[in-house]
């Protein structure tokens, strides 16, 4: 298994191609065992040809955000990919300047193989990473010290390898060195992928390029509040979607029913009552 850590990764703050993936929002996601084409399709995604490396990639994404309507918040966007040599195997690799939305169908890509992908959301702080195999979700993070999934801690000693400052039991070590948190998210995914993805693959690779539809919203169930003040004080709330639509029927119901008179209420009183003087 490589060894890489953050510091072999030191080169996404001098990268133009980095940066540009920063400041656009993206996904970058490996998939084990996957032709490129069949990626594609299993993403609904339209094809569009070729692109010689990421100079293609970024002009075909250009071009497609100049056809869209800008009164419209339009989430399709290019994807490109292609193989890879990696760890058993060749891998696909996808690129797409998504805002960080995350592949659809990652789970369901995964069964039989593996698939890790970390995006960005564009300039904001939310930078995310997700590792699926077998059909499941074993481990996903923001911040490494937090994570989810079915297998949330079984990447905890590859975490402090890579450089995350981690105690033994995967918490926060606040002795512990800065690093450089996308760094070692790149480090990890090659851990766990053997890509080891430079500015050279990507900018030098002839990606298959499909247009990815917008996803349909899922379906909310309900709405929870949790708030803790600045004194400890928490307060959590939790409405079922039912329990949100009887409300809101109730209260436009109340808003436009007419306002109703009854002939034995008093109309208003006489102004000599009330205004002396006049």
């Amino acid at each position: 298994m490589s060894l890489v850590t953050a510091h072999d990764y030191a080169w996404i703050r001098t990268s133009p191609l980095f940066h540009h993936m920063m400041e656009s929002g993206y996904t970058l996601t490996l998939i084990r065992g996957r032709s490129p084409q069949d990626v594609l399709r299993a993403m609904g995604a339209e094809p569009r040809g070729t692109g010689e490396g990421t100079a293609g990639l970024i002009e075909a994404d250009g071009a497609h955000r100049a056809e869209v309507d800008p009164d419209y918040w339009d989430e399709s966007y290019m994807a490109g990919a292609f193989k890879a040599p990696g760890e058993e195997g060749d891998w696909t690799v996808v690129l797409g300047f998504d805002g960080g939305l995350g592949m659809p169908c990652a789970e369901t890509m995964s069964e039989g193989g593996r698939v890790v992908a970390h995006s960005s959301n564009g300039g904001k702080p939310i930078h995310l990473f997700h590792w699926f195999e077998a059909g499941e979700l074993r481990t996903a993070f923001e911040d490494p010290a937090a994570r989810d999934g079915s297998s949330a801690d079984e990447l905890v000693p590859l975490l402090r390898e890579v450089g995350f400052p981690l105690t033994p039991a995967g918490e926060h070590d606040q002795c512990g060195p800065v690093v450089d948190g996308k760094a070692a998210v790149l480090a990890l995914a090659e851990r766990l992928t053997g890509v080891r993805v430079t500015e050279s693959l990507l900018q030098d690779a002839r990606y298959q390029l499909a247009l990815v539809p917008e996803q349909p919203a899922e379906e909310w169930t309900g709405l929870v509040v949790d708030i803790t003040d600045a004194h400890g004080e928490r307060l959590y709330k939790e409405w079922t979607y039912e329990e949100i639509a009887t409300s809101s029927d109730r209260a436009r119901a109340e808003a436009n029913a007419p306002n109703v008179i009854s002939p034995n209420e008093p109309l208003a009183k006489d102004r000599s009552e009330h205004e002396p003087g006049e």
